[in-house]
């Protein structure tokens, strides 16, 4: 007699009706989605549940209970990573053999693995972007103490991120959160463990054929060290100088705003003879921008997404003489003028290409490309019908569930020409 149990925070209903009593191999077609994946260690069929899609790994209930307890907390420290749904437990197949139990977690829609996205032969330098962004995210979790165990790339996701990518830990089987922090010796190994996996998978790539005859994978992993490094010094590393320049306080700040983290706190203090100061900042978290953008607009994007759409912005307000005003207002007034009209527009057929505000983003940038070639300033319902029939169209679908086809429908009036920027393209 079957005794399954599931165990979620909030359980959903139609996880019943899934086949349990058959190994997960065996799992119907119209059960599962096709969608890429990475590579595991684990059996992992991605599958359709009520309008969305979710990831069902088969493994032991040690590990299932131990990472879905671990990617909870994880959330609640508002670390990027895959959402857990439900531990299942107690499956028995229809010959009463006893089957593994489950790991459900929800799938981040609009991500991609590293393996699709070589697959579209993009440009040499995505690479270094997707390590970058997997820098920043270790860089993340070693900051709330988390040692992660088995850093790659086949365990992070990567979604667009205005020219960049944002990271998100899938698989956090290996995982440990030390309270008291992480001691050095546990960053360096976490950093290694990253070099190693790297390198193998790009060599993996490559003797497949399927990387750029300019990306070196040894040079690319090597990558990582650099770039977590020197990130990791602007995060901690105190600075000293001399008194009479105390604007470096300031500039410090700014440097860690822009990339992305907020200040909790600022240790300052000076020397006995007050001839210099010393500072060390305590980083709270990531999300500085998005933060704001949130704030502003109730947009949730990501931390290169917010920088660009507060850009705008800050360009409306230039623009339009606005400057003094309350900037919530003006931010509504954008948001309902500017950002909204053009999500509307989008042809409902096209919406599962990108997210909302990275199509923002590339259609900011499409215009700029617009102004230079034609010598004027496009206005931006030009751009977006540019945008759209020349660019969007020919994208390929980067969300899970994409609705029926209908047809294009027409620009709104109401998208008002914000004025000209000169934004460096980063795509």
């Amino acid at each position: 007699m079957s005794s399954l149990s599931i165990t979620s925070a909030m359980p959903d209903p139609a996880l019943l009706d899934l086949p349990w009593n058959l190994p997960l191999e065996l799992w119907p077609d119209e059960t599962i989605a096709a969608l890429p994946k990475g590579i595991s260690r684990h059996l992992v069929r991605f599958v359709h549940l009520e309008g969305h899609v979710v990831a069902i790994k088969e493994t032991t209930v040690e590990l299932a209970r131990r990472e879905y307890d671990m990617l909870r907390t994880l959330q609640r420290l508002d670390v990027p990573c895959v959402e857990p749904v439900a531990v299942v437990t107690g499956r028995v197949g229809d010959d009463g053999e006893e089957l593994s139990p489950a790991l459900v977690t929800r799938h981040l829609k609009f991500s991609l693995p590293y393996r699709a996205l070589y697959s579209q032969a993009l440009r040499p330098d995505t690479a270094t972007r997707l390590v970058d962004a997997l820098a920043l995210l270790l860089a993340r979790l070693h900051l709330i103490g988390f040692y992660w165990g088995d850093v790659s790339l086949s365990n992070t996701l990567f979604r667009r991120d205005a020219g960049a990518f944002a990271a998100y830990l899938v698989d956090a089987e290996t995982g440990k959160l030390y309270e008291g922090g992480l001691s050095n010796g546990q960053r360096e190994n976490d950093l290694e463990v990253a070099r190693v996996n790297i390198a193998g998978e790009l060599l993996d790539l490559q003797s497949g054929g399927r990387l750029d005859d300019g990306v070196d994978p040894v040079a690319i992993a090597d990558g990582i060290v650099a770039a977590y490094r020197s990130l990791w010094r602007e995060l901690t590393a105190s600075e000293t100088f001399p008194e009479s320049e105390r604007w470096r306080i300031r500039e410090r700040v700014e440097r860690l705003n822009d990339l992305g983290f907020d200040i909790e706190e600022l240790s300052i203090r000076k020397d006995g003879d007050g001839t210099s100061v010393r500072i060390q900042p305590k980083v709270v978290d990531a999300g500085h921008h998005s933060r704001r953008l949130l704030r502003l607009t109730g947009l949730d994007a990501g931390e290169n997404q917010a920088r660009r759409l507060l850009n705008d912005l800050d360009s409306y307000r230039a623009t339009r003489g606005k400057s003094g005003e309350d900037e919530e207002m003006v931010a509504h007034e954008w948001l309902v003028t500017v950002f909204e009209p053009v999500v509307r527009s989008i042809p409902k057929d096209l919406r599962g290409k990108l997210e909302p505000a990275e199509m923002f983003h590339q259609l900011l940038d499409h215009r700029w490309y617009l102004s230079q070639e034609e010598q004027r300033n496009v206005p931006l319902a030009e751009a977006l019908t540019s945008y759209i029939e020349n660019v969007l169209r020919h994208r390929r679908d980067e969300v899970t569930v994409v609705g029926p086809p209908t047809a294009a429908i027409t620009l709104p009036i109401a998208v008002v020409d914000d004025g000209e920027e000169d934004w460096r393209a980063k795509v």
